[in-house]
């Protein structure tokens, strides 16, 4: 009788542990749901892109095309050029897959990351804190800064922000991106002009249209090597820091380490380097 009594009380113990634990499994995922987005919910199921890129052999690149050297785009043929296309490229191949480009401006990029309408953003992405809310960023390769650009005549008449921020001067910028940001928050007397097409938009400087662009120090080496009428002004001496990396999805861990490791070894190999001295030799 007792040793009924003591197995019935040891179930019944059983019983009330395996509630309790099933209570708990079900009150921390259903508290922990609404922390994750649906984008990063989906993305977990589907597993790390680590393994997705090689299975589909496809490495979808979101990228403008507008930003020389690093990304541009042959409006008639529609081939992708430029330093981050090699580099895209490189990565492709190192996941066994090749490179698809996925085409978006600089408003909408890291959305399109992180809608799922590629893998990776490529093309002279600079770091910045408001596209960290919404995209992971690799290992940077790249440093940077805004600098002016201008005709060669007038390089030392905008050389600080005190110079170029007069009632007269002419500033013109692509929209959507740092460039439209850094601009903004710096002009409030010179004329603010911004101008849709970045791949024109330094023919408006050469034509007398606009009298300074204040863009990456990167861009204005390269459009001042490619435009003798063109000079950078004190670009290693830029008005602001920044970074540039490669824009990756939220949430995967694995393919950002990847990534990481990737752009650490092709930044101390020559690759970058290499792909770098092919454009600005031009």
């Amino acid at each position: 009788m007792r040793r009924t009594v003591t197995l019935s009380a040891l179930a019944a113990v059983l019983a009330a542990t395996a509630a309790g634990s099933a209570l708990a499994v079900g009150s921390t995922s259903e508290s922990e749901s609404p922390r994750a987005s649906a984008a990063d919910r989906a993305r977990q199921q589907r597993g790390t892109l680590l393994d997705r890129v090689p299975e589909r052999g496809v490495l979808r690149v979101c990228t403008t095309g507008d930003y020389r050297p690093f990304s541009h785009r042959d409006p008639k043929s529609g081939v992708y050029t430029g330093i981050d296309i090699k580099m895209a490229g490189d990565l492709a191949e190192s996941l066994d897959a090749k490179p698809a480009f996925v085409p978006t401006t600089w408003a909408e990029l890291v959305d399109d990351l992180a809608a799922g309408r590629c893998d990776v953003g490529m093309g002279g992405v600079s770091v910045t804190l408001a596209r960290a809310r919404k995209a992971s960023f690799s290992e940077p390769y790249l440093t940077d800064g805004k600098t002016p650009i201008v005709r060669c005549e007038d390089q030392d008449r905008y050389r600080t922000l005190e110079d170029i921020d007069r009632p007269g001067v002419r500033v013109v910028v692509n929209p959507g991106g740092t460039n439209e940001e850094f601009a903004r928050a710096h002009v409030k007397r010179a004329t603010l002009t911004v101008h849709p097409d970045n791949t024109t938009i330094f023919d408006e400087i050469i034509a007398g249209r606009a009298d300074v662009m204040m863009t990456d120090a990167s861009e204005t080496r390269y459009q001042s090597a490619i435009h003798p009428e063109l000079c950078a002004v004190h670009p290693d001496e830029p008005f602001s820091f920044s970074e540039k990396a490669y824009a990756l999805p939220r949430g995967d861990a694995q393919f950002k380490e990847y990534v990481d490791q990737w752009v650490h070894l092709a930044t101390h190999d020559g690759t970058y380097k290499k792909y770098e001295d092919e454009w600005m030799k031009r």
